[in-house]
Formats: structure tokens, sequence, C-alpha cells
């Protein structure tokens, strides 16, 4: 970045001192020649004025004439009378030429171009005299030429000094500009504003930062809670192993224990799959292709799988609605319908009812599950997608929940643009609805 600064700033004082030199240059040569059409015009008419007293005798007796000056009389008909710089004789009619032509017509005119007489690029000026006859005047442009070659070595001097200067001044601003970026805290990035054009990357680092933060936090808290969470299971298998190893449990109960023991194994490895489900959503490692995926027929096949469950709940499973398909992963898609599902059996009372529709709206393909079960507090409701978050913590582990299945939910929900929505009264039953997005020509959504 700092070479970069420096080469900007180098090329910035470059290109400004080329143009300078030209703009010199230019304003210089455009000044010259103003002085120069003056001076010539003033000498036209002093030698105009003279001519009028004296006649052409006055070009005759002239004693000398600058060598960059050339003088001219022609009569109106073109012809030369008098050459300063040549035999006038020699020269050829000059009725033909620009600054003559306008003489003649308005009285003054003029021209700048190559004589080939003189061999180098003149200014003309005509003059109409009294008689009718045209004098004219003519200097060479090459002092102009000379001048802007002339001040050349200098401006150049002055261009290398003032790219060093600027070299100079441009490490030492770059240095300058620098520091504060080197120093900032990255930690803590909005402790001091260094520049405001930075305030926006500053406010995401700050942003990453505290998402970090909170990723770290949950992380912890995650493995906290799994812990927790696995050593309960644990030490009640331990327990009761222990107790039937020691031949303290009567022949009898054996089969009990055996049972409290298969049962605490099984939510043993239902909490283990949930954590391995919910970690391959965090990193995004599921690695099955997207489908079109019909959602009325999945959600069927879920409710003939939870139909033996429901029916030992003493509660009535129902599915309703139309065929409609998502582009998604089947295997996330069957785990976000039954997790919903499965718990509006597992939270509902005896007699109650679980109802499922599947359908088409303006906003996409839509899964909603109704229950009548025991329902959700409003201060509960948005964290119920929070890992390990249960509402009922005394009668959540009896009904054999493990506390993720609808962070499993919210993760499938994000990997498909999903929207989940929560409607629920205490006592009064539950719906939870799941949003998929409208799917586009090409399939994708």
């Amino acid at each position: 970045m700092r070479k970069k600064i420096q080469r900007s700033m180098l090329l910035v004082s470059g290109i400004t001192l080329i143009f300078s030199y030209l703009f010199f240059t230019l304003f210089s040569y455009h000044q010259a020649m103003d002085l120069l059409k003056e001076g010539v015009n003033h000498e036209a008419e002093y030698i105009a004025e003279a001519m009028d007293q004296m006649g052409e005798t006055y070009l005759e007796e002239m004693d000398e004439v600058d060598p960059e000056v050339r003088i001219t009389l022609i009569d109106p008909d073109g012809n030369v009378r008098y050459d300063s710089g040549q035999d006038a004789e020699t020269l050829k009619n000059h009725k033909n030429r620009p600054e003559i032509q306008k003489a003649l017509k308005t009285g003054i005119g003029e021209d700048v171009r190559y004589s080939e007489t003189k061999g180098k690029e003149l200014y003309y000026y005509a003059r109409k005299l009294k008689t009718g006859e045209i004098l004219r005047v003519s200097r060479s442009m090459d002092s102009l030429a000379h001048t802007a070659f002339q001040v050349f070595p200098t401006i150049v001097f002055l261009g290398i000094l003032m790219l060093l200067v600027a070299w100079g001044l441009s490490t030492w601003q770059t240095k300058k500009l620098i520091k504060p970026i080197n120093e900032l805290d990255v930690e803590h990035p909005l402790k001091e504003t260094v520049y405001e054009e930075l305030n926006p990357l500053l406010e995401a680092i700050d942003h990453q930062n505290k998402e970090k933060d909170a990723i770290a936090n949950m992380r912890k808290e995650f493995s906290a809670n799994v812990s927790h969470e696995l050593k309960t299971p644990l030490t009640s298998i331990s327990g009761y192993a222990e107790i039937i190893q020691n031949g303290l449990v009567r022949p009898e109960d054996i089969p009990e224990f055996s049972g409290r023991i298969y049962k605490e194994a099984k939510r043993l490895i239902t909490l283990v799959e949930d954590i391995i489900k919910l970690s391959r959503l965090d990193e995004e490692a599921v690695d099955i292709e997207k489908t079109d995926v019909d959602l009325y027929e999945l959600s069927r096949e879920i409710c003939s799988r939870l139909s033996q469950q429901s029916a030992e709940k003493q509660v009535r499973l129902t599915i309703k609605g139309e065929r409609v398909s998502t582009y998604g992963i089947r295997q996330v898609l069957d785990e976000m319908i039954y997790n919903v599902i499965e718990n509006a059996v597992k939270y509902n009372v005896p007699n109650g009812s679980v109802d499922v529709w599947v359908g088409d709206t303006l906003a996409g393909p839509k899964v909603v599950v109704s229950d009548t079960g025991i329902g959700i507090p409003k201060e509960h409701q948005e964290r119920i997608f929070e890992r390990f978050y249960r509402v009922d913590k005394s009668h959540s582990k009896e009904r054999g929940g493990t506390g993720l299945g609808l962070s499993i939910v919210k993760h499938g929900a994000l990997l498909h643009h999903a929207k989940v929505q929560v409607d629920s009264e205490p006592g009064k039953g539950t719906k939870i609805q799941i949003q998929f997005p409208v799917k586009s020509p090409e399939g994708e959504v």
C-alpha cells in the first residue's frame, strides 16, 4: 500500500510537471508572438510614415536593416519594387500572397507561413500606402522556438528537483498516512476513529469480531451443554450397571433395570446423532446434491413413520394439501419436517391432534404443522431454536427430547433459504410454518 501511494504521488507530480511545462511553453510562445506582431506593426507604421514624407528614396537610403527583418515594397499589380533581402527583379509577382490580397481590400493584411526565399517561417504584415502601393514587413519566428528550447534545460532541471522533493514528501506523507492504520487495534477497531473513509471497513471488522466472539461463546456453551447432556444418561447407565454387577438387584427386577439401561442408551444414541447432524449443518458439510423434493410426499412418509408414536400418545395425526416441490437436500428436509411433527406429537395432550398441511402459496411452497398441545409461552418462543433450550425442563427429558430438534430445523431452514414462523399459546397448541422461497425457472431457489 505504501509503495502504491508513493508511486501514485510521483506519477501525479510528473504529469503535473509535464502539463505545467507544456502550458508554460505555449503561454510563452503566445506572449512572444504578440510582442513580435506588435514590433513588426510599429516598424511598418514607422516606415510607412517616413515613405509618405520622403517617398521610395527612404528605403534606398536606409543604412542597415535587421537581418531578421525583411522589407518589401509591392505595386498594386503585385510586382516587387523593392526587397531588402534580395534583388527585386528576381522575385515573382506577389499579388496572390494572402497578406497582399487582404491589404489591397482592407488596407492591412497579415499571414504566417514558410518562406522559400529565406528558408524559414516568417510573420508577414502588409500595409497599404497612400500611393496605392503595399509595404510589407516580415520577421523570422525562429526566436520563438529558440525561446521555448532555451528554457527546456531549466524546466528539466526544475522538474527533476521537484520530483525529488515530491518523492521525499510522498515518503513522509505516506508514512504519516499509514501509521494510524498499522497501529490500529483490530480487536477494537471502533475504539478510535482513524479515517472516516475506513469506517465501513472498521465496522465490518468489528461486526466480524463480535460474530467470532458470539460463535466462541456459543461453542463453549454448546460444549458445556453437551458434556452435561451426555453425562446424565451415562451416569444412569453406569449406576444401573453397577447395581446389577454387585448383585444388589433381585432376579425378577433385572428386566426392569435392563430396560432403564436400554432407554438411557437409546437416548444417548439419539443425542449423539442429533449433535452430529447439527455439527454437519454448522460446517455446511452436507455433501448431498440438491434435487427437486416433493414436500407433500415427504411429509406423508414422515407421518407414516410417526403413526405408531402418535397412536401410543393417543394423538390423531392427519395430513392435507397438494403436491408441491422445492429444490433442496432431501435428507435435511426430512430431518426438519420430522422434528417439527415429532415435537407436535410429543408435546401434545391425550386425545389431541396434529394437522399437517402442505401446499403452494404466492410466497412459495409451505409446510404448516398445527397441534393441540401444551403450547409455548410468549417469552420462550424466540429461544426455542437455541441448542438444548427446553421450555419445560422438568418433563422434556421424560418425553425423550434432546433439545436439539428445533436447532436442526433452524439450520436446515437457513441452508434452504426458508423462514420458520411460530404461533403458539399455552394450553391451546402451537402452529409452526416453514415457508420455502419461490423456485426459479432453472429449478434453484
